[in-house]
């Protein structure tokens, strides 16, 4: 019996009409638009803008769209992994939220929280119900409302961060495409750096926490880009060495992101150049959980059946890791 994989059958994406310039942030932070881009990268990022808007809001048509594009009805999806910092609410789950909104009666499903990393963890986890034969097709959501926990007065954080939301299917093949191997880490120790202090059973929600801004994101930037730019590149060149892959086998580089300066440096590591590499950050900013899948959404044309993908990522956490995949069609 041939070994079964899951291979990705189908992407979509969504990100939201409104879009935050570096222009516009000069006149909110002390920034401007060369020191964001030269540091970052970035030059605009997407937010989702109304009352009442949450991350299922992006999932939605996301989802609806792929599974138009795949031909199928929501009511075929078994399973839900909703990969995201920024729930609808703590509970219950936006996964379960999501198949509510979409129709998917005969679904379950989790929410998957390991910050930018988030996308990896839930794509390998979903791997394992399609290998395992338990599950002939799970969708893996990857989305983030960050402008919902970003403080626009903290220049820090401010300019990285946008809305945005991408979903794959995956179904199971036996022609040896779809996740080939994962390589995850995680270090509890980089808490202090990239976290949110408030709003959990450690300090939860007071007057004076919300008074502190203590519910939005805080990232000690140099700490974490130190961290970020040496995993990312060794955790991608590993997955490369562990399955004998020589820059030439890889057909693109699909990373998590989060500064166009650990992407580059992960590329160079993976001997790369520039054409194999998947950028959209200058568009829309770090959407966390959001960038990967918003990647392979935007480059689906460009892909060929067999095409060798490394997907790349770091997060808060600190989380990182890297998967090998062959694309499917």
């Amino acid at each position: 019996m041939s070994k079964i994989h899951a291979a990705i059958t189908a992407v979509n994406g969504y990100v939201p009409e409104y879009i935050l310039t570096n222009q516009e942030l000069e006149s909110m932070v002390d920034t401007n638009d060369e020191w964001i881009t030269t540091r970052t990268g970035i030059k605009e990022r997407r937010i989702l803008k109304g009352e009442g808007k949450a991350t299922s809001d992006m999932a939605v048509p996301a989802v609806e769209g792929l599974l138009k594009k795949r031909g199928i009805s929501a009511e075929e999806i078994e399973l839900i992994i909703f990969c995201t910092s920024t729930p609808d609410m703590p509970f219950p789950a936006t996964a379960n939220i999501l198949a509510d909104k979409i129709g998917a009666v005969n679904a379950w499903g989790f929410d998957l929280q390991a910050a930018c990393s988030g996308f990896i963890y839930g794509l390998t986890t979903g791997a394992q119900f399609i290998e395992s034969g338990k599950h002939k097709k799970v969708l893996v959501v990857g989305g983030d409302k960050m402008s919902s926990i970003i403080n626009y007065e903290d220049r820090a954080t401010c300019i990285i961060f946008g809305d945005g939301c991408g979903a794959v299917l995956l179904e199971p093949n036996t022609e040896g495409f779809g996740v080939l191997d994962a390589i995850l880490k995680s270090d509890g120790s980089g808490k202090d750096f990239l976290n949110i202090k408030a709003g959990g059973s450690l300090m939860p929600a007071t007057h004076q926490t919300v008074d502190e801004k203590l519910h939005y994101a805080f990232q000690e930037g140099r700490t974490v880009f130190k961290f970020a730019v040496t995993n990312m590149a060794n955790v991608a060149a590993e997955i490369m060495d562990r399955n004998h892959l020589t820059s030439d086998d890889v057909s693109w580089l699909v990373p998590h992101q989060a500064n166009k300066r650990i992407i580059d440096a992960t590329a160079e590591r993976m001997g790369l150049g520039s054409e194999k590499v998947m950028i959209n950050i200058q568009r829309y900013g770090n959407t966390t959980s959001g960038t990967i899948p918003l990647c392979l959404w935007e480059w689906e044309k460009q892909l060929k059946k067999g095409d060798v993908l490394i997907l790349a990522a770091f997060g808060g956490g600190f989380t990182w890791g890297s998967v090998y995949l062959k694309w499917a069609y």
